[in-house]
């Protein structure tokens, strides 16, 4: 549940955020140095930071998590916006569409297969940090169980949490990827 939460906050953040830059030159120009600055920490270097203004309550994992899934999917909805065909939005303006109409009916479908692509990398990503937070800083958790097991230098313990991380992770690939595919089974006609 910590997971699908703050993945979810994140990557609908991301996917706004990702929209009006990629639709607003004015806004993407004003934003971008900032965002590419920011996108360029890594999660875990952020951790020290967050813990001393969030505590180690589940704030704390909110933040890391939604940041960690912000930026990647901001940059692949911005990405897919931005190299959408001019030909898409000519049509658009023949039919005379609204800026909203064009939105919703040209511009949304055209970047749903980057925008999906973008969600489940930032969903391996997200994985990968939740785990690395409850590490550092939980009270319960996969995470949480590796260190305290570290901690009693119960090694089986330890490994059991590393092979539940890899096919967790490798589950919500999965999982990721079959929902892809049926949401973009009209391409396939």
């Amino acid at each position: 549940m910590r997971l699908v939460s703050c993945f979810g906050f994140g990557s609908v953040a991301g996917i706004a955020f990702g929209l009006l830059v990629g639709l607003s030159p004015r806004l993407d120009a004003y934003t971008a140095p900032t965002f590419q600055v920011l996108r360029q920490i890594p999660s875990v270097a952020l951790i020290p930071l967050f813990i001393l203004v969030f505590g180690i309550g589940e704030t704390f994992k909110v933040v890391i998590v939604a940041k960690a899934s912000f930026f990647i999917v901001a940059l692949s909805v911005h990405d897919a916006v931005r190299n959408l065909p001019v030909r898409y939005l000519e049509v658009a303006a023949v039919l005379r569409f609204s800026r909203l109409q064009a939105i919703r009916k040209v511009v949304l479908p055209a970047i749903v297969p980057d925008t999906l692509t973008g969600v489940r990398l930032a969903l391996g990503r997200s994985w990968m940090v939740l785990v690395g937070a409850e590490l550092l800083a939980a009270e319960n958790g996969l995470g949480q169980m590796m260190e305290m097991a570290r901690q009693m230098f119960r090694l089986d313990v330890v490994m059991v949490g590393v092979v539940l991380t890899g096919l967790v992770g490798l589950a919500l690939d999965r999982g990721f990827r079959l929902l892809e595919a049926w949401l973009m089974r009209w391409q396939r006609r």
